[in-house]
C-alpha cells in the first residue's frame, strides 16, 4: 500500500493524543511506527540520527537565550510599568482599560517572547482592576487572552526562529522584521473590538493624563522597552546576528532586573535558570522529534502529493490559500505550535511558493493562524491561562471570545491576500 506509512502515522499520532501522551512523545512513536512501516532501515538508529542533526543549530541557541530574557523581565517588574504607560497613552478612551490591556500584552509579550507569560502577568493585575471598574470578568479574561497572542508577531520571537529553521534557513532578522506591521494590527482589530463592546455595555474611559504622567511612565518603561530597538537594531545594523542577539538580551535583562531594579533576587536566579533549562529541554525535544517526522514525510513523497493534491482541486490561488488557511485554523485547536510548524511547513511552504507566496509572507501567515488555536480547546494554553487568572470557566469565557476570534479571521484574511503587510517592513531593509 503506497500511503501505508502516512496511515500508520497519523492513526499512532491521532491515538496518542487521545489518549494524552505528551505531543513530543506522539511525535516520536508516531514517527517510528511510520517508519516500521517502511521497514528496510535501523529504525531507532535513524530516529536519533534525526533527532540529533534536528537541533543541531547554531541558530537553535537563541531559543534558551530568549526564554531566559523574557523569564527575567517578566519576574523584574515590568508589567506594571508598561501598564502604567499604556494608560497614560490609551486609558482615556471608552473602554480604556481594555485598551490598556490590549497594549500591554503587545508591549509585555514583545518583551518577554511569551503568549502564557503575558496572559498570567498582565491578566493577574489586569483583569482584577477591570473587575472593580464594572467591567464583566468574562469580557476581561477574553480581551487578556487574545491580546496575549500578539507578541508572537512582534519580535523578538521564538516561534519565528523555529520556522526560519522549518523553511530552510530563511533570515531570522527578515522574519522578525515581518512580524511588526500584522502584530500591530491584530492588536487594532481587538482594540476595535473593545471599543464596540465597550460602547454597548456603557464601559468608561480611565482619567485623562497630562503630559507629566506621560513623561514618568514613559522614562519608567523606556529601559524595558529598549530591550527590543537593541535586539533588533543590533541584527538589522550587522552588529551582532540573532542569535548573539539573544545572548545580549539576557545580559541586558540581568543588568535591568538585578542590578538596577533588584526586583529580581539573586537567591531567585538558580530557580529561574532550572525553569529556563526545563522548558528549553521540552521546546528541543518537541523540535528534534518533529524534525524526524518531517524527515519521514519528505522521505515519502507527501509534500510533493499534498502539492499536486491542491493544485488538481483549483488553480485559483485564493481558494488554495483559504483551504490552507482552514486545515492550520484546525490544525491549532489540537497542537502546538512549535510541532505545528516544524510538521506543516514542510508541507504547505512548496505548495504556496509554486503559487508565488513568499517563504516571509507564508511565515507570518502561519503564525498568525497558529495563535488563534493558543486561545480555543482543547489544547489553548492562553485559553486554560487565562480562565484560571480570570477565575472563570472555558464555557463562559467562550461567548465573549466569539467577536475576537471574528477580528483575528478578519485579519488573518487580509494579511494572507495583501502581501506587503508582511513584506513591506523587511524590503525596506533590504531583505529580498
Amino acid at each position: 500500500m503506497e500511503y501505508l506509512p502516512l496511515v500508520v502515522m497519523v492513526v499512532t499520532f491521532v491515538i496518542l493524543l487521545l489518549l494524552n501522551v505528551p505531543i513530543a512523545f506522539s511525535i516520536g512513536l508516531s514517527t517510528l511506527a511510520a517508519l516500521t512501516a517502511i521497514g528496510g532501515r535501523p529504525l531507532f538508529v535513524t530516529i536519533a540520527h534525526r533527532v540529533a542533526t534536528g537541533i543541531d543549530s547554531f541558530a537553535l541557541l537563541a531559543i534558551p537565550f530568549f526564554i531566559l530574557s523574557g523569564m527575567l523581565m517578566g519576574r523584574g517588574g515590568l508589567a506594571r510599568r508598561l501598564i502604567d504607560f499604556a494608560g497614560t497613552v490609551v486609558g482615556r478612551f471608552t473602554g480604556g482599560l481594555a485598551f490598556v490591556n490590549v497594549v500591554t500584552c503587545m508591549l509585555f509579550g514583545s518583551i518577554s517572547g511569551s503568549a502564557v507569560a503575558a496572559v498570567s502577568s498582565i491578566g493577574g493585575f489586569m483583569i482584577p482592576v477591570m473587575n472593580r471598574k464594572g467591567y464583566d470578568r468574562d469580557f476581561n479574561a477574553a480581551v487578556t487572552i487574545t491580546s496575549a497572542t500578539t507578541g508572537l508577531l512582534i519580535p523578538p520571537s521564538n516561534i519565528m526562529i523555529v520556522y526560519s529553521l522549518a523553511a530552510g534557513g530563511l533570515s531570522v532578522a527578515a522574519i522578525f522584521l515581518a512580524g511588526f506591521l500584522p502584530g500591530i494590527l491584530m492588536g487594532l482589530g481587538l482594540m476595535f473590538v473593545c471599543w464596540t463592546i465597550a460602547r454597548k455595555k456603557g464601559y468608561g474611559g480611565g482619567e485623562k493624563s497630562g503630559w507629566k504622567d506621560f513623561f514618568i511612565n514613559f522614562k519608567r518603561a523606556f529601559l524595558s522597552l529598549l530591550l527590543v530597538i537593541i535586539v533588533l537594531g543590533g541584527i538589522i545594523g550587522g552588529i551582532f546576528t540573532a542569535t548573539e542577539a539573544s545572548a545580549v538580551a539576557v545580559f541586558y535583562a540581568f543588568l535591568l532586573t538585578v542590578v538596577l531594579y533588584k526586583e529580581v533576587k539573586w537567591k531567585a536566579l538558580p530557580g529561574i535558570m532550572l525553569e529556563c533549562g526545563i522548558t528549553t529541554a521540552v521546546v528541543m525535544l518537541l523540535i528534534g522529534t518533529s524534525v524526524a517526522m518531517s524527515w519521514v514525510l519528505a522521505y515519502e513523497n507527501i509534500p510533493q502529493t499534498i502539492s499536486a493534491f491542491l493544485i488538481s482541486l483549483t488553480e485559483n490561488k485564493v481558494l488554495i490559500f483559504l483551504i490552507i488557511n482552514l486545515m492550520l485554523l484546525i490544525v491549532g485547536t489540537f497542537m502546538d505550535m512549535t510541532p505545528a510548524v516544524l510538521i506543516f511547513t514542510p508541507i504547505f511552504l512548496p505548495v504556496v511558493m509554486e503559487l508565488g507566496m513568499h517563504p516571509i509572507h507564508f511565515g507570518i501567515m502561519m503564525i498568525f493562524n497558529l495563535c488563534i488555536g493558543l486561545c480555543t480547546p482543547p489544547v489553548g494554553t492562553c485559553l486554560f491561562v487565562g480562565c484560571a487568572v480570570a477565575k472563570t470557566t472555558i464555557s463562559k469565557v467562550t461567548r465573549p471570545l466569539l467577536p475576537f476570534f471574528v477580528a483575528m479571521i478578519v485579519v488573518l484574511f487580509l494579511i494572507t491576500y495583501l502581501p506587503k503587510i508582511s513584506l513591506i517592513v523587511p524590503q525596506t531593509f533590504g531583505y529580498k
